[in-house]
């Protein structure tokens, strides 16, 4: 049989007592960790003028905005029916099921709020958030593998991998390609642009290039992945995933308009 081996990697970190910490949930706690260090680290370094009280309090509100809007975005774009009938589902948390466009949103109202409470720049704010979300993105798309979901279609190249939810036929590992190219890449891309100090002082470039970039890495990484089996192929023989992307791309085109014509 072609393909490699899945590894068999369980879902559970580690258990304490009959509580079963998952990789799923320490990857988003990870991300959020390590981004408030970074926002903290990049806040002396560029004197950007924030308090540490400030950016712990920006962390909260971030966390709140990643898991309300991650889990209503799944529940109205992924969930079906059921979801709906049993809404205690939403505080699931452990079993998985987020969405990564209504976690955007959520992270947009949360950065909003948090910018009107300290009457700051919101876009400001939000450039903070963009440069460090790839980090999140990364460790949940790595914890996507090991939870054997959101795996890629059936495919012959010598990577494919044969996961045991998947049929044990050879897929792309598509949650590695996203991992790869919406964790890593963006966060090389965005982070290099930081340090141009014009890019810095124009409030909203990181963030129009982050929500176009990552649309469009998600836009093609659907290619290769398996369409939810709820969902299937939407309008066009797209999936949920590009039909969700298309909106933040024309989004984050008008906002970079705009400030490039700006200056």
């Amino acid at each position: 049989m072609t393909g490699l081996p899945y590894p068999e990697i369980s879902p559970i970190a580690f258990s304490l007592g009959i509580i079963d910490i998952r990789w799923y949930s320490l990857a988003y706690l990870a991300g959020i960790v390590a981004a408030w260090f970074l926002v903290l680290k990049n806040n002396k370094k560029y004197n950007l003028g924030y308090s540490s009280q400030q950016i712990e309090d920006l962390a909260f509100y971030i966390t709140l905005g990643i898991i309300l809007g991650g889990r209503i975005g799944y529940a109205i774009f992924y969930g079906g029916a059921e979801m709906w009938l049993k809404p205690w589902r939403l505080l699931e948390l452990w079993k998985g099921g987020m969405s990564f466009h209504g976690g955007i949103v959520g992270v947009i109202v949360a950065a909003y709020l948090f910018a009107r409470k300290y009457k700051f720049q919101f876009l400001a704010i939000t450039d903070l958030v963009a440069l460090y979300a790839p980090i999140g993105i990364f460790l949940g798309r790595i914890a996507n593998f090991i939870n054997d979901e959101l795996w890629g279609r059936v495919t012959d190249v010598p990577w494919a991998v044969r996961f045991p939810n998947g049929g044990y036929l050879p897929r792309h590992p598509s949650q590695l390609y996203e991992a790869c190219f919406e964790g890593v890449i963006l966060f090389i891309i965005l982070n290099c642009l930081w340090r141009i100090s014009k890019v810095r002082s124009n409030s909203g470039i990181v963030s129009a290039l982050f929500v176009i970039l990552y649309a469009t890495f998600r836009i093609l990484m659907e290619q290769f992945r398996q369409p939810d089996a709820q969902l299937g192929f939407l309008i066009g023989g797209l999936t949920m995933g590009q039909l969700l992307s298309l909106p933040f791309i024309i989004a984050g085109v008008v906002v970079l308009n705009r400030k490039l014509r700006k200056n």
